[in-house]
């Protein structure tokens, strides 16, 4: 793993948490009345096994997920970025666009003589005094 990457989670951490969630998904699968085979279920045991007794044995696997994790945040992240931005923001500025919104009042005017804005709604400079 690069230097700049996060520290893994323990062995056994890892071992208790991937235990847990094949435990999970056998339970939810025999709750749906489609039960898995009967190995599945050793799995867990397996891992717990693991995570309690020898935990080192498990440190491939750790750096595998945290690697498979990495790659699917370089994967994942753009994409949904990108679809966020030009599936919601690019709309709602077009939309604005057509209705005439200038949200930051960029047009220029010819007739201001400034384009400073004065602002009424001022602070009471007592509520400033102790700020940190």
């Amino acid at each position: 793993m690069p230097a700049d990457s996060p520290a893994l989670p323990s062995e056994r951490t890892f071992g208790l948490t991937m235990a847990g969630a094949c435990a999970v998904a056998a339970a939810v699968a025999w709750w749906r009345g489609r039960p898995l085979p009967p190995a599945f279920w050793l799995v867990p045991v397996v891992l717990v096994l693991l995570a309690v007794v020898q935990p080192r044995l498990l440190t491939p696997f750790n750096v595998a997920w945290a690697r498979l994790g990495a790659l699917l945040h370089r994967v994942v992240s753009p994409l949904v970025l990108g679809v966020v931005f030009f599936g919601v923001m690019t709309p709602y500025a077009l939309w604005l666009r057509l209705r005439g919104r200038d949200a930051l009042s960029r047009r220029i005017n010819p007739n201001a003589s400034t384009y400073w804005i004065t602002r009424t709604d001022t602070l009471d400079p007592t509520s400033l005094r102790r700020q940190f």
